[in-house]
């Protein structure tokens, strides 16, 4: 307590500089990071003059890494401290470090945190001058094109490899860009607001070129009817009533009335072209573009936190301005196309979405770096490709299944499971790296653990660096008698995933955690690097090999 006040008061001063300000500001962080003192004590001195420090045109990269990290911890420890926070550091201080490689990923890393932790009221509010705003309303600014730009030409389209810390910051911006869809995305519309009428009534004006309407009630009435049975309405009487659904909601009447403004003449031709078609083959618009809608809100995960460990971002989104509205014109045109190579009828409509979805995970895992070359992937795998995927992947999963498979497995399995518990045995005595918690991730600090070759003993230690190879046991300088082990714990039970930040709040951190129980009552706390590190250790632990362990006939043979 009294170190970290000691640190902070010389920091506060502002007398030391260079080499010296680095090392006060490392130990500073490390000392807060075990969580023994509350970022809340922090003065407001302190926040003005790390602030300071990023602020200022030159300093060192050392001290300006320190400071951007401190920041970044200030604000996902602290509501309060997020405050003062936002308050000294705007957007356009943040944008002249993104140019630089060596604090590029803090810099982001504190725009993550900002726009993580801001209300939602902040988060939608619009701004005249972006550069100039405090970094509580970071939703109108990612929708700038001067930070979006700088991202792509420095950091994706940088001269140097992107990092696994950077593929994570960017994922997250990605991933909390979109979340600003939730709102539109969980509003109903409401079928007496004129205004939103009004975009219905637009989006039949541009389709049909409805500037003259016949006089009349009941005939304009009629024509309305009409040409909302040709728009693909579900309710041709009433419209407004298919977006009172939630998701997608309004966000779905905002795509239409995009394509329509900005791809006129795509827009028209869908409409025209389907309205020409005999019933039961038309491909209806609206129904089409609403459950389109949903289905990307679904595949983007649009509403949900940001995974911990997941690294999936997609360069084309940070191509585009309204990288959003582009990807859903782009599918919904393959939607239209889909629809004529499968020849559809209204009964197919689900069907057709079944294959839609598996088009777009298809391209999107291909990793498109801008939207052309999504619309080529999404060309290369037409209904016909997709048919063809799916009979090679139906033969493949087939041949395990077959009567002379079945007869070996059943034969070897004695066999295979003793192997199964050697390879165990011997990948805990290998060891792991595991990455040490803390909510800064660029650290990287480590720990390694690993079974002593008489399986007796865990040994476990703390690294300097990620290790190339395996570590010597003379290194590791803690241990735990397996005898004295009394469980292992998984997912939510773990005591490490009982407190956790907003941004380790998901399905996915859960799944890898685990933590061994031993006498008395301690804990050791995990988090796997992959599903198969958490199964090998519990059931080394506590389970043997059994017929279920091997059900899966890829893991069998």
């Amino acid at each position: 307590m009294e170190g970290i006040g000691t640190l902070a008061r010389l920091v506060e001063s502002g007398t030391h500089f260079g080499e010296m300000l680095a090392f006060t500001l490392t130990a500073f962080l490390e000392l807060m990071d075990h969580g023994i003192v509350s970022w809340d004590l922090i003065s407001l001195s302190f926040i003005k003059q790390i602030a300071g420090y990023v602020n200022q045109p030159m300093v060192d990269v050392s001290i300006l890494q320190r400071s951007l990290a401190i920041l970044e911890s200030m604000v996902l420890n602290s509501h309060s401290l997020y405050h003062r926070v936002a308050q000294e550091i705007t957007v356009g201080q943040l944008i002249g470090h993104l140019s630089n490689q060596e604090i590029q990923t803090y810099a982001i890393a504190l725009i993550n945190a900002l726009f993580l932790k801001a209300p939602e009221d902040r988060r939608q509010e619009e701004y005249t001058n972006p550069l100039e705003q405090q970094l509580t309303e970071m939703a109108s600014t990612l929708a700038q094109k001067h930070l979006r730009s700088i991202i792509l030409n420095h950091v994706i389209r940088g001269n140097r490899p992107i990092k696994a810390e950077m593929a994570h910051q960017l994922y997250v911006l990605q991933v909390l860009t979109f979340n600003l869809l939730e709102e539109r995305m969980m509003t109903k519309m409401d079928p007496n607001d004129q205004a939103q009428r009004d975009i219905i009534f637009e989006l039949r004006r541009i389709a049909f070129d409805g500037d003259t309407d016949p006089t009349g009630t009941e005939k304009r009435k009629a024509m309305y009817t009409k040409d909302y049975k040709m728009l693909g309405f579900t309710n041709h009487l009433n419209p407004a009533m298919d977006f009172t659904q939630t998701p997608p909601g309004m966000l779905a009447l905002d795509n239409m009335l995009y394509l329509a403004r900005v791809h006129q003449d795509t827009y028209i031709r869908i409409v025209l072209e389907n309205s020409s078609r005999e019933d039961k083959h038309e491909c209806p618009f609206g129904r089409c573009a609403i459950e389109l809608t949903r289905m990307l809100c679904e595949i983007l995960q649009v509403g949900e936190l940001p995974n911990e460990g997941c690294n999936d971002y997609h360069p084309m989104f940070f191509t585009h301005d309204r990288a959003w509205e582009e990807f859903f014109c782009v599918c919904i045109q393959l939607l239209n196309k889909t629809w004529k190579e499968m020849r559809a009828t209204a009964e197919d409509f689900n069907k057709v979405m079944q294959v839609v979805r598996e088009q777009i995970t298809r391209a999107l895992a291909m990793k498109p770096s801008s939207i052309d070359q999504l619309k080529n992937k999404l060309r290369g795998l037409n209904y016909s490709e997709i048919l063809r995927l799916r009979q090679s992947e139906r033969m493949s999963q087939d041949d395990f299944q077959s009567p002379p498979i079945i007869e070996l497995r059943e034969r070897i399995q004695p066999e295979i499971l003793e192997l199964i518990k050697q390879q165990r045995l011997n990948r805990l005595c290998e060891g792991s790296c595991f990455r040490k918690l803390g909510n800064r991730r660029r650290q990287e600090k480590f720990w390694f653990c690993r079974l002593s070759l008489n399986h007796k003993v865990l040994h476990y230690g703390d690294l300097e660096e990620s290790p190339q190879g395996e570590v010597p046991f003379e290194l590791l300088s803690d241990k735990i008698p397996v005898s004295d082990i009394k469980s292992v714990l998984t997912g939510k039970d773990c005591p490490h995933m009982k407190e956790k930040s907003a941004l380790k709040q998901n399905k996915e951190v859960l799944e890898l955690a685990f933590s061994v129980l031993y006498d008395p009552d301690e804990t050791l706390n995990f988090v796997a690097p992959n599903k198969y590190e958490v199964g090998a250790t519990e059931r080394y632990l506590l389970k043997p090999a059994t017929t279920e362990t091997v059900s899966s006939p890829r893991l069998f043979l």
